[in-house]
């Protein structure tokens, strides 16, 4: 795998991003450009760079010949790019595949802010019209259902981002590296209520790729400790939590239905007990402490006790966005999922130098676009070999 430097990367084009993440990903892998027969390239909003074709993805990485696929969904983009190149060896369509996710958001002027263009999409997306607002509804429900305080959500809030900073300042690739305390997120600018400034991720260019073989081709190419994918699923919205009433605005049903799949794919019968360690969609910071009990870890209405208790904290029972997740490493909208599996194959290696964890055995990475009522959920699941 590979992974570039995430950041206002104003000196570097989305072709420079993808080579940096690249040459990293083939010297790991000690294979030859001309070995890989098929790639998937991830890029959701980066049109004023790229447009909407494989072509310059191919281009930058000299992919000549090779059937080269552009997919989209959102801000899962990245995982559904692994999804393809992972599939694509799994049916033996290929024995080598690329999966690649890059984004020049910076270029793009992008904010956050409503989306510009109409179409039968935005006129569903109209009643939210921005990302803070969404998510901010998530708090309410959520805080409502499980008759939570205001000040009790906010602090608990404020802990998931207090973590991530104090992890980010160990990650050298990272967008933002600067501790925090709880005071200075407490009291920072609401941006949409509850959610304050430092509750949100920031807007960040990068990119990351993973190369993906078979086992038995890994082994044939010396590589004695592979790190396998146990599960992959992805779950999009219907629009049922729009238009009916069983949906209480409190948690997201497609993180829920795509974890219930993956734990089958992948054996995996106690999470919270099996896991080793998480990276998970925290575009906002009440995001990562719903998906504590979206992804069946936390009881319902107690992930925010476990989050307060430091129970996913770098030195907690199972540790969560080791290298700052979203909100600090950073959230190229395209590269976001695979950076997480970048961090997760460096972790499962031990290559994750000063903030490596001990000994970790399985990793969950969760991956969501769009807003909790319409939208998607990724959950990729991967360990050593030997797992």
């Amino acid at each position: 795998m590979g992974c570039s430097r995430f950041g206002e990367r104003w000196e570097a084009g989305t072709a420079e991003l993808m080579a940096e993440a690249f040459d990293e990903a083939l010297a790991d892998a000690g294979i030859e450009r001309k070995q890989i027969s098929a790639a998937w390239y991830g890029s959701g909003m980066d049109r004023v760079n790229v447009g909407n074709s494989s072509i310059p993805a191919a281009t930058a990485l000299r992919l000549d010949g090779i059937p080269v696929s552009r997919v989209e969904n959102m801000c899962a983009t990245g995982t559904e790019a692994l999804r393809g190149a992972a599939y694509a060896v799994a049916a033996g369509a290929c024995d080598i595949a690329l999966a690649i996710g890059a984004e020049k958001l910076k270029d793009t002027g992008y904010g956050g802010l409503p989306i510009p263009w109409k179409g039968a999409f935005n006129d569903m997306w109209q009643p939210v019209s921005s990302a803070p607002a969404g998510f901010a509804q998530l708090a309410g429900g959520y805080r409502t259902k499980h008759q939570i305080s205001k000040q009790d959500l906010k602090r608990a809030m404020a802990h998931v981002s207090w973590k991530s900073h104090k992890n980010g300042v160990k990650s050298p690739k990272a967008h933002l590296r600067k501790e925090l305390t709880m005071e200075q997120i407490i009291d920072a600018p609401i941006v949409a209520d509850p959610l304050g400034l430092y509750d949100c991720c920031g807007v960040s260019d990068g990119a990351a790729c993973a190369i993906v073989t078979t086992p038995e081709i890994a082994r044939a190419l010396g590589k004695s400790e592979a790190i396998t994918i146990k599960a992959i699923q992805i779950s999009t919205c219907s629009g049922v939590e729009m238009t009916m009433a069983d949906w209480d605005g409190s948690h997201v049903r497609t993180t829920r239905n795509a974890a219930r799949r993956a734990y089958d794919e992948a054996g995996i019968v106690n999470p919270r007990e099996e896991l080793s360690m998480l990276e998970v969609h925290d575009c906002f910071s009440i995001t990562e402490l719903v998906t504590m009990e979206d992804l069946g870890i936390s009881e319902d209405g107690q992930g925010w006790k476990d989050v307060l208790d430091g129970f996913y904290d770098a030195d907690g029972k199972l540790p969560c966005q080791i290298d700052g997740g979203l909100k600090c490493f950073g959230h190229p909208i395209g590269a976001s999922g695979l950076r997480m599996l970048y961090e997760s194959y460096l972790q499962l290696l031990g290559r994750a130098g000063e903030r490596q964890i001990d000994s970790p055995r399985l990793a969950l990475t969760h991956n969501l676009g769009g807003v909790p009522y319409l939208g998607i959920a990724c959950i990729s699941i991967i360990g050593r070999a030997d797992s």
